[in-house]
């Protein structure tokens, strides 16, 4: 009998949020764990007292060790495939050997378990019952504007990952591309200083600006298109909102202009009257 491929969901900060079939798997089932950190996934099996050979697998050897995992498990030997935290394969390597893995006719079982895409959602009050887990965003600026603005109509509700160092650059284009809708971010989930703030983009970024620094991973929930206020009726308040939140007068009219779907130039002349009849506008 050909050995199984078990992808085991590790704890995403708490240790004791790791399952008693995860456990049973890693110390009895499998003949070999395979990690994205060799000295991560030790320091998880020594807490639990676990003693298992373990070979690296992560982006730059993906190829390479996904054939020998399948050899091994031609050989009858199990493996188990881990990541640092979390389930494998949710932004974490593991998609080719489990694409070579089927392909070669073994048998794959997830075990289930920690998650901070569900914990985030869960936890965050926005609707749950349809979601777009969009993974992280491109690091680049540009790059990263064109895929907030691809995902701007989007109904369901987003669950992103962000680095702390970009958080700040990655806020304020949420806010130019998606305007008021609410945002909810959870920091250092399951951890001793896990933290949700709530509000529009822009609000959790003055917040996170009066901190001399924003550390621990990140999840970003997005509230679904139609819940953004000010956007659906009222064009003038949400170039207004974007204003106030520190974007450029400009920039505030095409993006409103882009989710509305409305000529740039008609969105540019509803706003050159409201500030043309605006009193502190107006000239005696």
């Amino acid at each position: 009998m050909a050995g199984k491929l078990y992808l085991v969901a590790t704890p995403i900060g708490n240790l004791e949020d790791i399952t008693l079939r995860a456990l049973r798997v890693l110390r009895d089932e499998v003949a070999v764990i395979a990690c994205e950190d060799t000295r991560q996934t030790q320091k998880l099996l020594q807490h639990f007292d676990i003693r298992k050979p373990l070979i690296a697998y992560h982006e730059h050897n993906e190829a390479s060790r996904s054939a020998e995992i399948v050899q091994m498990l031609q050989r009858e030997e199990s493996v188990a495939l881990v990541t640092d935290a979390g389930t494998p394969l949710v932004s974490d390597p593991g998609y080719r050997v489990v694409t070579a893995a089927v392909e070669a006719g073994m048998t794959v079982i997830p075990i289930p378990g920690a998650s901070a895409v569900l914990a985030a959602l869960a936890a965050s009050g926005l609707p749950t019952n349809e979601f777009r887990f969009a993974g992280f965003l491109p690091p680049k600026q540009l790059a990263r504007k064109k895929a907030l603005e691809e995902l701007s109509n989007e109904t369901a509700t987003l669950v992103i990952y962000e680095s702390p160092h970009r958080i700040l650059d990655t806020l304020a284009d949420i806010q130019e591309a998606m305007g008021s809708r609410p945002v909810v971010l959870a920091r250092e989930l399951t951890k001793l200083h896990e933290e949700f703030l709530r509000g529009a983009a822009g609000e959790i970024r003055e917040q996170l600006q009066a901190r001399s620094s924003v550390k621990g991973e990140i999840t970003l929930v997005i509230g679904r298109a139609e819940e953004q206020s000010g956007i659906a009726g009222d064009p003038l308040e949400a170039i207004v909102s974007l204003q106030n939140a520190g974007v450029e007068r400009m920039e505030a009219i095409k993006s409103v202009a882009k989710r509305l779907g409305l000529p740039k130039r008609e969105v540019y002349r509803l706003a050159m009257e409201q500030g043309s009849s605006s009193p502190d506008k107006r000239r005696d």
